[in-house]
């Protein structure tokens, strides 16, 4: 009878007899090392040791009789149900045969480490079901960290078998169908990898929000990764882009840095009580980023290379040794939430109604939940808690479970998107909002809130019930388009989810929402800050090094932080078509920024002055203008996204046209080097009438009907005296838009539209494509409807 197995001697057909954790441990160590993949070692029980052991003084039958009839609803009852079986197998003792085996294969594995070396090791639990890689039993049971010795290695495996009857797992198995007795448990005893003097945390091989399957998604804060799965951190956040890493390129898509307040270390051996705690990360240390680039690459590398093997998306735990400074896969599990939705149907949630917001963090998911507020500090107040409530709490746990499936919406205090109530939100279906910080203390017990993770990364709860909708749109009965429909998109973290519905590209992507959104300073104020200029304030000169911080300097910041929001929308959408159009806030925007009023002018109608491409040839902007020019290069040229188009906004003269060209020739940016393609934003009346003119400059034009529009009609779009008479269905307006249309064609350039007026007026639409235009761009609300609506109203082809 076999009770313990190396991991070098598993693989995934032992499933039944080590479970899903340690079959994947050894199927990596068998299949992987040689793709580099580092996964430390270690040893496994078998489920026929807990079966024997359970066996011993029937046990086994008198955890049935606790079982029997149990109302895994009832939370007091489970709890109690739970205590007194964990109780039985505790005071058991190990069979003797078993308790040997796991002394001599203690032995071998300590006797393989280097001389002198410190170890101890991680004691894991290891559930067995025929279809478990189907099933979500992570966090089901115990893990226990830094345990030294051999007798702590076997009371942590008896804790460990104990814990296949905590309350949580007990409820968990009701719920998926799965028979107690069928389910067995392994200890996995595995080397610790020193990550409390290093990083840890957790990767996905796609985007665990939308289902984008050509990034990997990876966390990572200070300090042992249970940290980063309690949800005790905010931690770091980290795209890669698959293709961009296949082809040997720079492939961080998007750094965020978390607050990373606390970390997990060793306190003391599991021998003498508590193994591991939190210490406070030092300031300086917050600021920077957990990994840096070329270790972010490495382990989107190793995920690529797991999932390869597996054949499907993974969820992946990771740690770095701070002591040998190498990263090593801890667990590798199939993910199951994104993989089991159902294809070719999108859901979108809508808000109709707005109200105050009560606090705000990071979305988990895209739903919308409502009702009233549950504040609970401790498991103990579980019976409290009525389905349809909104749970909110510093952190959940696994114990929370058995409520969170009853919650319409969940709110905690710390956590980031791969912590235990995000995972658990993605997989029961419920909206959650994550990282609040004061979440606790601001919403009031039984106050009634709404709950939105419908809205782009932010997660908001408002107060009241809000009315809300769910529209399902089933893609694949979606017909044939009789023009090309992009979209516009100006928030890089909606990229992702946007790129689910049927597009053709996108056809504006506002660089101005980037800036703001990403980097909120004013660019030259940050070229005053690194030329060491005295007329840079210094309390706002303190301000940007506090945000720049994670980053080598304020050009850096400025570049890379464009560059990332750049990126995701293009990796998001390719291969189609994305079309950048560079920045364009006016000198009243430009002041919101930090640090902006120090270096833009008093105008007294900003949408006619300093803007576009007068801006861009001025000696008093161009060389703010060339780090947004540096910061394409870097997604287009460096990252590999050639999808990537450029189009110039608001060009009021052919000499403007000309000049600002060839000041992107100059910068890197030749029109038709790698295929680069620069239109002009068609959103001037003089631009429609010269239009043959303005089309010698560049590749076609990208009508803006809201700037066209109010300077035709000679109006103020953001004048609510006027607003009733803006009207891009205005003859005016429409026969400009023809002369624009007709020219494109005449010279066999691009023309497409991307304002406003698509998207609220179908008729305008369906005109536009009666013109002959190529492409609508439309906000991605409108895409759907549009769409439908093009193809009922389009010549049927004759049978």
């Amino acid at each position: 009878m076999t009770y313990v197995l190396p991991f070098t001697e598993i693989d995934l057909s032992d499933l039944e007899e080590v479970g899903g954790k340690n079959a994947s441990l050894g199927e990596l160590i068998r299949n992987l090392d040689s793709a580099g993949v580092q996964v430390p070692g270690g040893f496994a029980t078998t489920a026929t040791a807990f079966r024997e052991f359970l066996r011993v003084d029937g046990l086994d039958g008198r955890i049935v009789e606790v079982l029997e009839g149990l109302d895994t609803t009832d939370v007091g009852t489970l709890a109690r149900a739970g205590s007194r079986i964990r109780s039985l197998i505790q005071q058991a003792p190990l069979p003797a045969a078993l308790e040997a085996a796991i002394r001599t294969a203690y032995e071998e594995l300590a006797g393989s480490q280097p001389d002198g070396a410190e170890v101890s090791w991680a004691v894991r639990s290891s559930a067995t079901a025929e279809d478990l890689p189907d099933a979500s039993f992570a966090g089901q049971q115990e893990t226990f960290l830094n345990v030294r010795g051999v007798e702590s290695v076997l009371a942590a495996v008896k804790d460990v078998f104990a814990s296949l009857y905590n309350d949580r797992a007990i409820a968990y198995r009701v719920h998926h169908g799965f028979a107690h007795a069928e389910v067995a448990l392994s200890a996995g005893v595995q080397r610790m990898v020193r990550s409390d003097v290093g990083a840890s945390g957790v990767m996905f091989t796609m985007d665990t929000e939308s289902g984008f399957t050509d990034a990997v998604f990876i966390t990572s804060s200070y300090g042992l990764g249970e940290a980063v799965v309690q949800g005790a951190v905010n931690p770091d956040e980290f795209y890669v882009h698959k293709p961009a890493l296949a082809a040997g390129r720079p492939a961080v898509l998007k750094r965020g840095l978390g607050e990373k307040a606390l970390q997990m270390t060793y306190t003391e051996s599991r021998a003498l009580g508590e193994t591991v705690g939190f210490v406070p990360v030092p300031p300086e240390q917050r600021a920077r980023f957990s990994l840096t680039d070329a270790q972010v690459e490495q382990l989107a590398r190793y995920g690529v290379a797991i999932e390869a093997h597996y054949g499907r998306p993974m969820d992946i735990e990771w740690g770095l040794d701070g002591a040998d400074g190498r990263l090593y896969i801890l667990q590798a599990r199939p993910e199951t939430v994104v993989s089991r939705r159902a294809a070719g149907t999108v859901s979108r949630y809508r808000l109709h109604e707005t109200a105050r917001v009560l606090v705000e963090g990071r979305a988990i998911g895209q739903r919308i939940g409502a009702g009233q507020v549950r504040v609970l500090t401790s498991i103990e107040q579980m019976a409290s808690f009525q389905a349809g409530d909104v749970l909110v709490a510093s952190m959940t746990d696994p114990d929370w479970e058995p409520i969170m499936k009853k919650a319409a919406a969940i709110v905690t205090d710390r956590g980031g998107r791969t912590c235990h109530a995000a995972i658990i939100a993605r997989e029961l279906g419920i909206p959650a909002v994550v990282g609040a910080g004061d979440a606790t203390a601001v919403l009031g017990e039984g106050a009634a809130v709404t709950v939105s993770c419908a809205e782009g990364e932010a997660g908001l709860v408002y107060t009241g019930l809000l009315d809300y909708t769910v529209e399902e749109t089933a893609l694949g009965s979606m017909p044939e388009a009789p023009l090309r429909i992009m979209m516009n998109v100006g928030t890089p973290e909606q990229a992702f989810s946007f790129a689910q519905l049927p597009h053709h590209g996108v056809g504006l992507a506002r660089l101005e929402f980037i800036i703001n959104r990403q980097i909120g300073i004013h660019p030259l104020a940050l070229l005053a800050l690194e030329n060491g200029s005295p007329e840079l304030d210094p309390g706002v000169a303190g301000q940007i090094r506090e945000r720049i911080a994670a980053y080598d300097g304020p050009r850096d910041f400025y570049v890379k932080r464009l560059a990332e929001g750049i990126s995701m929308i293009a990796a998001a959408f390719a291969p189609e078509p994305v079309i950048i159009r560079l920045s364009d806030f006016k000198s009243n925007e430009y002041a919101n920024l930090l640090g902006g009023p120090e270096f833009e002018p008093a105008e007294e109608n900003p949408m006619l002055g300093f803007r576009g491409a007068s801006r861009y040839l001025s000696p008093v902007f161009r060389e703010a203008f060339e780090l947004e020019c540096e910061a394409v290069r870097l997604a287009r040229t460096t990252m590999g996204l050639t999808n990537i188009k450029l189009m110039v906004p608001f060009v009021r003269t052919l000499a403007e046209a000309e000049g600002v060209v060839e000041l992107l020739a100059a910068n890197g940016l030749r029109r038709g080097e790698e295929g680069l393609e620069i239109v002009m934003m068609c959103e001037l009346p003089a631009n429609a009438l010269l239009a043959e003119e303005f089309l010698e400059h560049f590749d076609g034009f990208s009508i803006g009907s809201n700037d066209l529009t109010q300077l035709t009609l000679g109006l103020d779009r953001d004048s609510a005296l006027v607003a009733s008479s803006f009207d891009e269905r205005d003859p005016a307006v429409k026969k400009l838009l023809g002369m624009a249309i007709t020219a494109c064609r005449a010279k066999d350039k691009y023309v497409g539209i991307c304002g406003q007026g698509p998207s609220d007026h179908p008729e305008l639409a369906r005109w536009l494509l009666e013109q002959g235009i190529d492409s609508v761009s439309l906000n991605p609300d409108a895409v759907v409807d549009t769409w439908l609506a093009l193809a009922r109203t389009a010549p049927q082809p004759s049978v």
